[in-house]
């Protein structure tokens, strides 16, 4: 099989718009890029309600209009209606506590300016929260073997890779139904051309200029690719469409969850080519 990366990504905030990437660095945590040594992760910020749970737009589908961008010394944030938000990277605050699904991860206030500005654009108290670089949070290990595989604010993993094929067998699927649709409703890191529809799912390992990423565990998918990334609107046309062929008995999946078995430091391009190991 000729594989090759067709797509990168990176999700500064959970749950807002992601950056495409030309090339970018493994960490154990996922995928990096280092704009003047900042070292800005996946999903390294996170926005909170006022009791400290994370929101998503599995609550809050107008979290798909917020724009992120990274510049050499701030986070961007801008949305409809919306002044332009910076947020310093080396803004100091105090260390709180955020529920993400069944964790309580230690993170950095970022400021009342922030805070504000998101309360003010999703209608509800939020507040935006860093990765507290002094803890760390780990997968699970019985998915991840003897692989420690620390991530930041994702739901469970460092990566999540998808293949266009699906995408492209997906879309088939939607013709005459309000479709085709995007592979940014599926928020995913890597995404791989070359393998048939759904071959991700018996793939065991990647291996790219030097790096190993193993494939752990299908990608169970709640309400978010029923989300319009361009209007911030809800509908169940993906999400009923998925459930009728992509329905497993632990749900619904739709892509691969991966971690950093091998590489930190290594540098993943759009274009490289991805040797495939595929499950026994």
């Amino acid at each position: 099989m000729n594989v090759r990366i067709a797509q990168l990504h990176l999700y500064p905030v959970k749950g807002c718009r992601g950056v495409s990437l030309t090339r970018a660095a493994l960490a154990p945590t996922g995928l990096v890029v280092d704009p003047q040594g900042a070292a800005i992760g996946d999903r390294e910020w996170v926005v909170a309600d006022a009791d400290g749970a994370f929101l998503s737009q599995r609550t809050h589908p107008k979290m798909a209009l917020i724009e992120t961008r990274l510049t050499s010394t701030h986070l961007r944030l801008k949305a409809p209606g919306m002044l332009l938000l910076e947020v310093p990277y080396a803004s100091e605050g105090d260390v709180v506590e955020v529920r993400v699904w069944n964790d309580t991860v230690p993170a950095v206030t970022q400021g009342e300016v922030a805070d504000a500005w998101l309360t003010q654009f999703l209608g509800t108290p939020a507040r935006l929260l860093r990765f507290d670089p002094e803890h760390t949070r780990l997968a699970d290990p019985a998915a991840t073997g003897a692989v420690v595989s620390p991530f930041k604010f994702a739901d469970a993993f460092a990566l999540l890779v998808t293949n266009t094929a699906s995408l492209v067998d997906l879309n088939r699927r939607l013709e005459g139904r309000g479709g085709p649709v995007g592979m940014e409703r599926f928020r995913p890191n890597i995404v791989l051309e070359g393998l048939p529809a759904y071959e991700e799912d018996h793939v065991q390992a990647l291996r790219v200029n030097g790096a190993t990423l193993r494939l752990v565990k299908r990608c169970a998918r709640c309400t978010v690719p029923g989300v319009d990334p361009a209007t911030g609107t809800y509908s169940d046309l993906v999400p009923d469409a998925l459930a009728v062929y992509r329905r497993f008995d632990d749900g619904v999946m739709f892509g691969m969850n991966a971690i950093v078995a091998q590489g930190e430091g290594c540098e993943l391009r759009v274009g490289d080519a991805v040797e495939v190991e595929l499950a026994l």
